[in-house]
């Protein structure tokens, strides 16, 4: 029997024309992602995102429309996450190199341009696009396969 999926979710965070990225996994710098993660039971999924920006950013932000859905697939693992990404504008904060994620999963956070992040491996692959509101942007992006 398989695992039910895991919900997530995510923040699109622009700020001086750059987005917000953060490591994907504990200890690595070669897989980014949007700032986020697994969402509590019994809380919004917007209250889950305010907590998740506070622990891996120390950020406040104002949460708008959903903009995607991805969901991330690994059948040989039993894998399967649905995230939910978010608009988002900053309300405070600024990154600090002194912050720690409680988890201790994100230890390295950034602010980057279209440029740059097209340098970078980013997942999901149509962060990009979303990002800019690129008029082919998707809403959502189906069974994409997760890195290790």
């Amino acid at each position: 029997m398989s695992k039910p999926p895991r919900l997530a979710v995510r923040a699109v965070l622009m700020h001086e024309n750059r987005l917000l990225l953060v490591n994907a996994w504990r200890g690595r710098d070669d897989l980014w992602c949007a700032p986020g993660g697994g969402v509590d039971a019994h809380a919004s999924l917007p209250d889950n995102l305010h907590r998740e920006l506070m622990e891996e950013t120390g950020l406040r932000v104002h949460i708008g429309d959903v903009c995607l859905v991805n969901e991330f697939n690994d059948v040989d693992r039993d894998y399967h996450q649905v995230d939910v990404y978010f608009h988002c504008t900053l309300a405070s904060g600024t990154l600090t190199d002194n912050w720690q994620d409680p988890e201790g999963i994100v230890d390295n956070r950034k602010w980057v341009t279209r440029a740059e992040m097209a340098a970078m491996q980013v997942k999901p692959d149509s962060l990009a696009a979303v990002a800019w509101q690129d008029a082919d942007a998707p809403n959502y992006d189906p069974l994409e396969p997760i890195i290790r």
